[in-house]
């Protein structure tokens, strides 16, 4: 029967002399015997295990689980629960860290476009980054009720061009000018905007919002802290009081 020792043990499973050491401490592998200058020496099975330990710690799992693991008389019974913890963890760690990406990819965008980059600059990348979501699904209300009133506009032409049933376009606009109304209000209670020369973060009169020129992301308005003209950074307002 082969016998290992513990660095023999170590290279062949990619793994340094400590690591073994450790597991010995840890008492999830015990040495098969001790020779007679007190070496620790491993045969298959426990290589078999260590091996097993390595690809458990590999995925993520713990020194205690993997003990607990060892010590159960059916493991098999609780690995499908164990892996299925992992893997949450893992799905919610790498969440965390797609976070934190796009973090950094948005305060990379911001400081190649802006030509006097400061540290108020990150806190303005803060404000949006943290408020990114809420402003989304605010976009994204605003997009699934637009989306019927739209449709039956179209019904509406059609129907008038091709059969000359005029009354349900008629009833499309009807429709369509207090759904702008109201929606136009829902927008304008939910957003704010950064102004990139003070920082300030601001409501504007819903006039002067309605009727500036705008992009996707930005609306030209004033700022009321130190008046400047010009495009300011659309984010979430939070919710009306």
């Amino acid at each position: 029967m082969s016998q290992y020792t513990t660095g023999e043990m170590a290279k062949l499973c990619g793994v340094t002399v400590r690591t073994v050491q450790y597991y010995d401490t840890r008492g999830i592998l015990t040495p098969h015997a001790l020779s007679e200058g007190g070496r620790r020496l491993y045969d298959e099975d426990d290589l078999r295990k260590l091996k097993v330990i390595c690809f458990l710690r590999e995925i993520g799992l713990s020194i205690d689980t993997i003990g607990q693991l060892f010590m159960e008389e059916d493991p098999a019974s609780v690995i499908e629960l164990l892996l299925e913890q992992q893997e949450q963890d893992l799905k919610t760690e790498r969440g965390a860290l797609d976070a934190k990406l796009e973090k950094i990819a948005e305060l990379r965008k911001t400081a190649s476009a802006t030509d006097h980059f400061t540290v108020e600059s990150i806190g303005d990348v803060a404000i949006t980054m943290t408020n990114k979501k809420k402003h989304r699904r605010m976009l994204l209300i605003m997009l699934l009720t637009a989306l019927p009133v739209a449709a039956l506009e179209c019904a509406g032409i059609l129907l008038w061009v091709f059969k000359g049933i005029w009354w349900v376009f008629a009833l499309s606009v009807a429709i369509a000018i207090p759904w702008g109304i109201l929606i136009s209000r829902y927008y304008y209670r939910h957003v704010a905007y950064i102004c990139p020369q003070c920082h300030r973060v601001f409501r504007p009169a819903f006039r002067e919002m309605f009727f500036a020129s705008h992009t996707a992301k930005t609306r030209r308005l004033t700022c009321p802290e130190c008046g400047r003209k010009g495009f300011c950074v659309e984010t979430w307002g939070g919710d009306p009081e």
